[in-house]
């Protein structure tokens, strides 16, 4: 196992550093701008890097997940597409009816939809019937764009991406669903040299590398694929589709949060802004890595509320409460984030923005 691990990460970094060279090549790089206060032209293609990595061990061991074949093919367009859009910037429009049809894809031949939620209300098992093949195009489009909205600061994807993927896996092995545990910790382990070098760590900031939108989609598309296959095997099923709720809370609850503001404001959900989590911990005063902590810390710790809620056997209503609660007291505090931000920013006498 651990000659195993050292060969997956050497693997994913030497394939940064070879994709690295090859981003600044056709110029797939990302340039500051308003909303990307980031030094310099930093290649976009820690996504392409880690899902070589990935992709190559399904086709070694491809009874892994289950259709993975379908899997490959789902992950490979929604890559190829997010370079296209990181090269080219396409139209929204165009991607936002990619992400329906792969998931309208995953629930023809892949067999993976919401068929039971639970019992969410106290009631006994909730019948969704036909809702849930909607619910799961929802889920899986919410799912790709949550994580790439949380792609804001140095890090963080892929720290929560980590958190996520590691929680599963833990799930997966305390119920003998050893291949998936697997497949997670080589996501994981595959993920860590991006971060590293996200971070400006061994080789220092001139060696930096950003996720890009390929690399974003295809962890949410994998988040939500992987957490279909747990909640959704009936009687056999790792964890309820409720746990699933925790086990991403983070990207989940600030992406409702923010979508549900620009609604109400008039503007489109998915217009990109500077009102996420962490852009408002920045304005608050934190550093980035003190913001990257902070929100890590946060998303372990509802991982773990979800885990122990699984473990002792909580009922799916009050597990699912507890979420929606934690949801709306969000809302509500982001609602008001400016003005709480002035008051905080004065009393701690904070008088600059710092950015990332």
């Amino acid at each position: 196992m651990i000659l195993t691990t050292i060969a997956l990460v050497l693997c994913s970094f030497l394939s940064l550093l070879v994709f690295r060279k090859f981003a600044i090549f056709i110029n797939l790089v990302d340039q500051p701008n308003a909303r990307k206060h980031h030094s310099g032209s930093i290649p976009l293609v820690g996504g392409l890097a880690v899902f070589v990595v990935v992709f190559s061990y399904l086709l070694i061991f491809p009874h892994t997940i289950s259709s993975s074949l379908l899997y490959l093919f789902c992950a490979s367009t929604l890559l190829f597409v997010g370079v296209l859009d990181d090269l080219y910037d396409i139209s929204f429009r165009f991607r936002l009816l990619l992400q329906i049809v792969i998931s309208i894809l995953m629930m023809i031949f892949g067999g993976l939809f919401l068929s039971h939620v639970g019992n969410l209300f106290g009631f006994g098992a909730l019948e969704i019937s036909y809702l849930g093949y909607l619910l799961t195009a929802v889920a899986v489009v919410g799912a790709i764009n949550a994580f790439n909205m949380v792609d804001g600061i140095d890090g963080l994807l892929g720290a929560l991406a980590t958190i996520t993927f590691s929680s599963m896996g833990l799930l997966f092995y305390l119920n003998s669903e050893y291949a998936l545990a697997a497949f997670c910790m080589v996501i994981v382990f595959a993920i860590m040299p991006y971060i590293l070098m996200n971070l400006g760590i061994p080789l220092g900031q001139r060696f930096k590398i950003f996720m890009g939108d390929a690399g974003s989609t295809v962890i949410g598309f994998t988040v939500i694929w992987l957490l279909l296959e747990g909640s959704q095997s009936g009687e056999g099923a790792s964890f309820s589709p409720v746990t699933a709720l925790w086990l991403a809370a983070v990207p989940i609850i600030d992406a409702v949060s923010t979508i549900s503001r620009r609604i109400k404001k008039g503007h489109s959900p998915f217009k990109p802004d500077r009102e996420h989590l962490h852009h408002i911990l920045l304005r608050l005063g934190f550093s980035s890595r003190q913001a990257l902590m902070f929100i890590c810390f946060i998303s372990i710790v509802f991982a773990s509320l979800g885990i122990f809620a699984e473990l002792i056997g909580i009922p799916d209503w009050l597990s699912f409460f507890s979420f929606l609660i934690v949801t709306f007291i969000y809302f509500m505090i982001m609602q008001k984030i400016w003005r709480i931000s002035v008051r905080i920013r004065r009393f701690l006498g904070v008088s600059n923005n710092r950015r990332k």
